[in-house]
């Protein structure tokens, strides 16, 4: 029963990070969904592939008398056919893969300006009576491709929504382009990702998702 118990405590602990509103484990968008999945991806290779090594490691120190183990099945198997197969079989799903992570080819519905500084962002949107500046805080509608474009005005900083997607670098004198989608309304918490200064862990941001009828509101002045 106690052995039963510290199981069942390591499974709580184990999964409770899995979640809340800086996880990458519980993505809310198709660029952070991707993510997700070529992470379990590496570590359904990687486990196996670890237990194998380890195991035939641990199998070299019992002495097995008359047992002769092929120098050839190592050398090519272990060296060459399997780590090839492993990589290439990675290296196409990635390259696949990552065309949905960068939204390559999609039209965004909305184009957002993003500027950090030290230690705050602000973000600049269209608007029916023109542009709309807020200061950490990303107004989206959900539901839509959003181009983010990113730029810094003193050091590098780093943009990122873990629960919609990866990071992405705001250099001085450079533009970069993220594209976000929340599939649902809601808040989503967002971290500059890069040591900035004294300042860097209060540089945090919020990404709101609208309803279509609360989107409609805020583009038209009204309070949604």
């Amino acid at each position: 029963m106690a052995a039963r118990h510290a199981v069942l405590a390591l499974v709580v602990a184990g999964t409770g990070g899995c979640a809340g509103p800086l996880s990458a484990l519980d993505p809310a968008g198709p660029a952070a969904g991707g993510i997700l999945q070529i992470f379990v991806v590496l570590m359904a290779i990687a486990v196996p592939s670890f237990l194998v090594i380890i195991g035939l490691f641990a199998l070299s120190f019992k002495d097995v008398p008359g047992r002769r183990v092929p120098v050839r099945l190592f050398l090519i198997g272990g060296g060459l056919v399997f780590p090839l197969t492993a990589l290439t079989a990675v290296t196409v799903y990635g390259v696949w893969l990552g065309e949905r992570i960068t939204a390559a080819g999609v039209t965004p519905t909305l184009r957002v300006e993003a500027q950090a500084q030290q230690w705050r962002w602000q973000f600049t949107r269209p608007a029916a009576a023109g542009a709309v500046t807020r200061a950490d805080v990303l107004d989206i509608p959900a539901g839509q491709p959003v181009e983010v474009t990113i730029t810094s005005t003193d050091v590098i900083h780093s943009f990122w929504v873990p629960r919609l997607g990866g990071k992405m670098d705001a250099i001085p004198g450079s533009r970069n382009r993220i594209i976000l989608r929340a599939d649902q309304p809601g808040t989503y918490r967002g971290v500059c990702a890069e040591f900035c200064g004294t300042g860097h862990t209060a540089m945090v941001f919020s990404v709101v998702a609208h309803d279509a009828a609360a989107w409609a509101a805020l583009t038209a002045g009204r309070t949604p």
